[in-house]
């Protein structure tokens, strides 16, 4: 197959073809092996053009990854270019239907996307990066997904077997690297198991609980030609088993015996097809609920149950609180509630025995389908809540909305964030999807905004990993192209990820972006000056053109410094039809009050 000692230093291919050895490439000279590779056939299809009866395929590496690809419903490839996976863009172009290839400029951004579609469609989501520097800037993009439960699969490159320990171009053992954050992380080194490796990527991916899983290959295994049986179509991931009948009912038994219970739901909830269960539940038993995540909108922005806004007073006086989809971190006060002196109950509910919380007391836990927990609590509990309890949450929640009044509204100026976001939720549709990447600004967002529908909020989740907004953005346009998409960037996150505004205008992706520049990073600038009385290292340029950044890279953008010019503009946004950036700048003394910092 090979021959390291064909003329003129060429790595000989399959198919009589013939590429440069490995050498420098896009990180330094010269190109990786690519020239004249392989064609893979294409598979078999059915009259109308499916691949689901395909049962055998011939062609390279890439041609067996990608129709195993469609069957678990991709139809986007994320990556950055790279001659290592180049047989890989060879079987998404040539697939029937070819699998979209969506080209970024990080390949941070590209996992990003490839995350943000699992997470928005509850289908897994597919990125592919070269080898070396590809997989490495990967790595806080996995992490990510990791602590987000999103299963994707990411697929890389690799130097040459039979060049390996030589030196080759971008030689790196990438597994033990990505081994820590994903669900689990090899090579496949076989050319004729490309397609199994593939299947049990995708399959460990979507097994709860969920999460990244990444397999690369070398050059000559993805570029050999191959035939190979393709997995039997239509193979579900190991489901959930319900959870124990007992531990139901020792939760019901909690339940009817708490005077004021609360229920929290979180992402898993969403993303494990529990939402409507949850809802169903919480409307029978009428019970005061708090979302968190990608829960946010089972129980749509003005439910009279949902109390989120009240969750201070909710967590401070519960004396049961079920927690369900979501781990007891700092988000949830590491799962302490109550009053001091007589502490909640709690109880834990996961997808898996292993996401149930360790670390403090429960009452209860359940473990299993989160559709089948909610379903069977709802036949078994018999609530007895006291009669006030939910009126106080919601009367308390009334009225944290009507104190954000005046601020929702203000003329200040320079502007008060909260001004933005009283502007904003005027226009934003009950379908739309709203992105948060940044820390003060988008704090904010997470208090004001409410979704109408789940699945439709993204935030970078408790890895707290800054530069998601523009790959979350791109898969939430391919994801809905019907929907207003809007990201709401902190000035600080844009120096992370801004440069992707190219990727959307090159591939016709309109997002409007809404950045908060206060020319500094605000979640360290005052907690800083709280501990210290000074801060060093957390000023920005004031003012800084980001909007003529997303000009330059072909979409459009305005600077906004005045509140009354806030609302026109984004009326142009929605309405350009491009990637388009409203810069506001506002008041960098206005910071989000917080009573916590996650440490």
């Amino acid at each position: 197959m090979t021959d390291p000692e064909a003329p003129g230093g060429m790595l000989v291919v399959p198919g009589g073809g013939q590429a440069p050895r490995a050498g420098p490439g896009r990180y330094g000279g010269g190109q990786p092996p690519c020239a004249g590779g392989p064609r893979g056939t294409s598979p078999r299809v059915n009259a109308a053009g499916s691949v689901s009866r395909v049962t055998r395929i011939s062609g390279h590496g890439g041609t067996h990854a990608v129709a195993v690809a469609q069957r678990y419903g991709v139809t986007a490839m994320f990556t950055l270019s790279g001659g290592h996976v180049f047989p890989l863009y060879d079987g998404a172009v040539k697939a029937d239907p070819p699998v979209r290839l969506v080209d970024v400029r990080h390949e941070q951004t590209a996992v990003f996307a490839a995350e943000a579609t699992a997470r928005l469609t509850r289908t897994p989501g597919l990125a592919v990066v070269t080898a070396g520097p590809g997989v490495t800037n990967s790595v806080s993009a996995v992490t990510t997904a990791w602590f987000n439960g999103a299963p994707l699969v990411l697929l890389g490159g690799r130097a040459p077997d039979y060049l390996w320990g030589r030196g080759a171009l971008q030689e790196m053992d990438h597994v033990p690297l990505l081994a820590p954050v994903t669900k689990r992380a090899w090579t496949e080194h076989d050319k004729d198991r490309v397609a199994s490796s593939v299947d049990e990527a995708f399959r460990i991916a979507l097994t709860p609980h969920r999460g990244p899983v990444f397999c690369d290959f070398p050059l000559e295994t993805i570029y050999d030609q191959a035939e190979a049986d393709l997995p039997r179509a239509g193979v579900s991931p190991t489901a959930p088993a319900p959870p124990d009948p007992a531990d139901v009912s020792r939760i019901a038994a909690l339940l009817g015996a708490a005077r004021r219970p609360v229920l929290v739901l979180g992402s898993d909830v969403w993303l494990g097809g529990a939402d409507e269960a949850a809802r169903e539940f919480a409307e029978a038993l009428r019970q005061p609920v708090i979302t968190n995540g990608q829960a946010r909108g089972i129980l749509p922005g003005g439910h009279e149950l949902l109390v989120s806004r009240a969750r201070s007073l909710a967590f401070a006086e519960a004396d049961l609180v079920i927690v369900a989809g979501v781990p007891l971190d700092f988000r949830l006060r590491y799962g302490s509630f109550g009053p001091k002196d007589t502490p909640a109950r709690v109880v834990h509910v996961a997808d898996t025995p292993g996401g149930i919380a360790a670390h403090c007391p429960l009452a209860a836990s359940a473990a299993g389908d989160l559709a089948a927990f909610f379903s069977s609590l709802a036949d078994e509990a018999r609530p007895a809540a006291d009669a006030d309890w939910l009126a106080r949450l919601q009367a308390a929640a009334s009225a944290a909305v009507a104190a954000d009044a005046a601020l929702l509204a203000s003329d200040a100026s320079p502007v008060h964030p909260m001004r933005v976001y009283g502007e904003l939720l005027k226009v934003l549709d009950d379908d739309a999807v709203v992105i948060g990447d940044g820390g003060d600004f988008v704090s904010f967002a997470g208090r004001l905004v409410e979704p109408a529908r789940p699945g439709r909020w993204l935030d970078p989740g408790p890895f707290g990993c800054l530069g998601t907004g523009l790959g979350y953005a791109m898969a939430a346009r391919l994801a809905y192209p019907a929907s207003q998409v809007v990201l709401l960037l902190g000035d600080g996150a844009a120096g992370l990820s801004l440069m992707d505004a190219d990727t959307l205008a090159r591939h016709n992706l309109p997002v409007v972006i809404v950045c908060g520049n206060n020319g500094a990073w605000g979640l360290e600038k005052q907690p800083m000056q709280a501990v210290y009385g000074y801060d060093v290292a957390a000023d920005l340029r004031p003012g800084t053109r980001y909007d003529e950044v997303v000009r330059a890279l072909g979409g459009a953008g305005e600077m906004v410094t005045a509140p009354s010019q806030i609302a026109p503009a984004l009326q142009r946004a929605l309405a350009s039809g491009v990637p388009y950036l409203v810069n506001v700048v506002t008041d960098v003394s206005a910071m989000y009050p917080r009573s916590t910092t996650g440490v």
